[in-house]
């Protein structure tokens, strides 16, 4: 089995487009968005979810009102500003936490005298298994302000891996999430290779060059693709070059196409068009070799 994650050092490049696309033309994989803090890979792919699970990580302080006296130590404690102060009907006074403020560390759980916080694990999202036309897809929702992508990025490789495994594919296809940070690590290491998608601006070459330098690292093989190359041809040729100063083989271009939005509209992804840009697409796909 063979796992492809396809990245890019910024956002906005086109990535889960190509990602999209690549599985597609693959036919029967299991696909992998782990781009968990903003998925939208069910945009062109119309996922029918079948199973749901609940994401926790970390703790969060919780205060009982009917048990907290009103000493104030928790707020005297909090270093992270997330205890605030309030007053009830009859003028005593007593204290919230603010969960999105709240860092779980367990400093007010430890010195409440009177143990009247509670320290539940924290609900930070959700991650699915559903069906698509192109193969089982494991996708996942982080909440709001919640933390720990990296952890839910694992826990959707892993599962996908291991539908993989028990269905016999060949292929996951990983849309990893955009820079360098430990999302981004989580989604590529141990994968076969990374197909990384840029477009032809300064910002795109510089965020290029950070990522095959992590792809470097943890020794994944890696290819690049420059998406509307036609906007800066000259900067298409530069990005090129530095890819293959880096040891990255030089996966295609994909010119600028308008039909990407109208696929997109239609639920669709633009290999499933009869858009120019779907061959530039193909081409990628079948220099992969996959």
């Amino acid at each position: 089995m063979k796992e492809l994650v396809v990245i890019s050092g910024k956002g906005g490049t086109g990535k889960t487009s190509v990602a999209a696309s690549l599985a597609v033309l693959a036919g029967n994989s299991v696909i992998a968005d782990c781009d968990v803090d903003a998925a939208d890979m069910h945009l062109v792919l119309a996922p029918q979810i079948k199973e749901h699970h609940e994401f926790k990580s970390g703790h969060e302080a919780v205060i009982d009102i009917d048990k907290c006296t009103g000493c104030g130590v928790c707020l005297a404690n909090c270093r992270f500003e997330a205890v605030s102060q309030h007053a009830k009907i009859d003028g005593a006074r007593y204290f919230k936490i603010d969960p999105v403020a709240c860092e779980g560390c367990g400093v007010c759980v430890r010195f409440c005298p009177v143990q009247a916080i509670d320290f539940p694990e924290r609900l930070c999202g959700e991650w699915m298994v559903s069906e698509t036309r192109c193969g089982p897809m494991v996708h996942a929702k982080l909440g709001v302000a919640a933390e720990n992508s990296g952890k839910l990025v694992s826990t959707v490789r892993q599962k996908a891996k291991s539908i993989a495994e028990d269905g016999g594919y060949g292929i996951v296809i990983v849309d990893g999430p955009p820079g360098i940070g430990c999302p981004v690590i989580a989604s590529l290491t141990g994968t076969s290779m990374a197909l990384i998608v840029t477009e032809p601006t300064l910002s795109g070459e510089h965020d290029m060059q950070r990522v095959l330098s992590l792809a470097k690292h943890f020794r994944v093989p890696a290819a690049v693709c420059v998406n509307k190359w036609d906007l800066n041809p000259e900067m298409t040729a530069s990005i090129e070059e530095k890819a293959k100063a880096a040891g990255a083989a030089v996966a295609g271009r994909i010119r600028y196409d308008r039909a990407v939005t109208q696929a997109q509209i239609q639920e669709k992804t633009v290999v499933e068009t009869d858009a120019p840009s779907a061959e530039d697409i193909r081409s990628i796909w079948s220099y992969l070799n996959l």
